[in-house]
């Protein structure tokens, strides 16, 4: 057996372990312990000893939709600004010094998050307390700084708009697709709304959201639960609260009304739409079994649509989609690249077909299994490593703020009905709850 086989088969028999093991506690699949700071930071920790190794994350409440207009971008260009400094740690410093311990690290922003995250060797986890809670508590915000990091990003744009031909029409449709500025902007924002972020502007940002009664702690690994928290305490603990955030206002779609618009793109290569649903909210009732349907009509190569467009048809050239959150509100987005107009017409057809059949012949319980344990399986991945297990917890805290119906979350998607699926399916995929962004060359 090879070096590589041999890997992947302890990593295997790591993660069912790791997984065996942690049903027995609490219902979980995994230990998990809570705990929250004097100034508001909650704190997750899950103990593995498997590998020498921890993952840490720390977790803002902050994205995009915190933006004002014209400040579109703000929050990615703060994310990217937390890796150029702080009261102990020169510019880029806490990148070295991760790589230099053989550890890796990366970081995200979202419509309703943002995410810094590391696994290093489990003896080095003071370290990187050490580095988060330094920028947490004194990033460097200069002009040079800022004014740096703001060309970096434009040029950013530049290449996303030159790489992905479809993007200026994505975000267009995005904007068709949920009903106000907070939602619909991009995350990494425009050129021209990022050239009037100021010094000013990022010292407020920063100070209101990136504060630990705004955060996340969460570490997965081979850690001592006691030491863990002294060391959480010792880094973490001395700062301050921040001012208490007003929440956002929910939004709630309009009334369902069918739009159907066409969108000219010079840099389309070739002809392609999208097609969107506006559906229940993240976590509702509903919304449950649309996962599931999202499984049934676009999740890998046996999913409805692949099997009709790309398989048996071949009329599509590409497709993709799914599901797309933004806090309160879900879309289903389906994007579709032809070859031609006829082939693109074709499609629809096909699209709509697939959906009508949904809405009005009950699915066999062979299928429904099928989707079922190809979402059981994605679910598991979240949290079967070290790292995706602590971002996954981080995750779930953030969106629901509390973990207490974790256990038996996916017990609710494994449930789901073939009536369930079809009342859905009428209520949801309806011609009135249609958005169509035809896109031509």
């Amino acid at each position: 057996m090879s070096k590589k086989e041999v890997l992947i088969s302890s990593l295997i028999l790591f993660l069912l372990l790791s997984f065996a093991r942690g049903q027995e506690e609490k219902g979980f699949p995994f230990p998990i312990e809570q705990y929250k700071l004097k100034n508001g930071l909650q704190v997750i920790l899950s103990e593995d000893y498997y590998l020498p190794l921890v993952s840490i994350v720390v977790a803002y409440n902050v994205g995009s939709i915190h933006e004002k207009p014209g400040k579109e971008g703000l929050a990615y260009l703060l994310e990217n600004l937390m890796f150029q400094g702080s009261m102990n740690i020169g510019r880029m410093q806490h990148i070295s010094f991760i790589q230099r311990i053989g550890g890796e690290l990366n970081a995200a922003t979202t419509e309703n998050k943002t995410i810094f995250y590391q696994t290093v060797p489990s003896n080095q986890l003071a370290l990187v307390l050490w580095l988060e809670s330094d920028r947490m508590k004194s990033l460097e915000i200069n002009t040079s700084n800022v004014e740096r990091m703001k060309e970096a990003l434009i040029e950013e744009i530049r290449h996303r708009k030159a790489t992905d031909l479809y993007l200026e029409s994505s975000i267009f449709f995005d904007q068709l697709l949920f009903p106000n500025f907070t939602h619909s902007h991009p995350v990494f924002g425009n050129e021209a709304s990022l050239r009037e972020i100021t010094e000013e502007d990022v010292r407020i940002f920063y100070s209101t959201y990136y504060r630990p009664n705004n955060a996340v702690l969460s570490i997965t690994g081979n850690i001592d639960k006691k030491k863990t928290l002294q060391l959480i305490r010792k880094y973490f603990e001395t700062i301050p609260k921040g001012k208490e955030i007003t929440p956002l206002p929910l939004v709630k779609f309009p009334e369902k009304k069918s739009i159907v618009n066409t969108h000219q793109d010079s840099l389309a290569s070739l002809p392609a739409f999208f097609l969107g649903y506006r559906i229940a909210a993240p976590y509702s009732d509903d919304y449950y079994p649309l996962r599931i349907i999202d499984y049934i009509l676009l999740h890998g190569k046996t999913s409805r649509l692949y099997k009709r467009l790309i398989k048996k048809e071949r009329i599509a050239f590409d497709l993709s989609g799914g599901i797309e959150e933004r806090r309160e509100l879900a879309a289903f987005k389906i994007f579709i690249i032809n070859s031609n107009e006829i082939m693109m017409e074709r499609s629809k057809k096909a699209i709509f077909s697939e959906i009508n059949k949904l809405k009005t012949t009950l699915i066999s319980e062979k299928e429904l299994k099928k989707s079922k344990n190809m979402f059981k399986m994605d679910y598991i991945n979240q949290y079967s490593t070290y790292m995706e297990r602590s971002i996954f917890l981080a995750e779930e805290y953030m969106a629901k703020n509390n973990l207490e119906n974790f256990p038996k979350e996916l017990e609710r998607y494994l449930a789901v009905t073939p009536a369930e699926i079809i009342g859905l399916m009428n209520r949801y995929f309806t011609p009135k709850n249609i958005l169509l962004n035809v896109k031509i060359k």
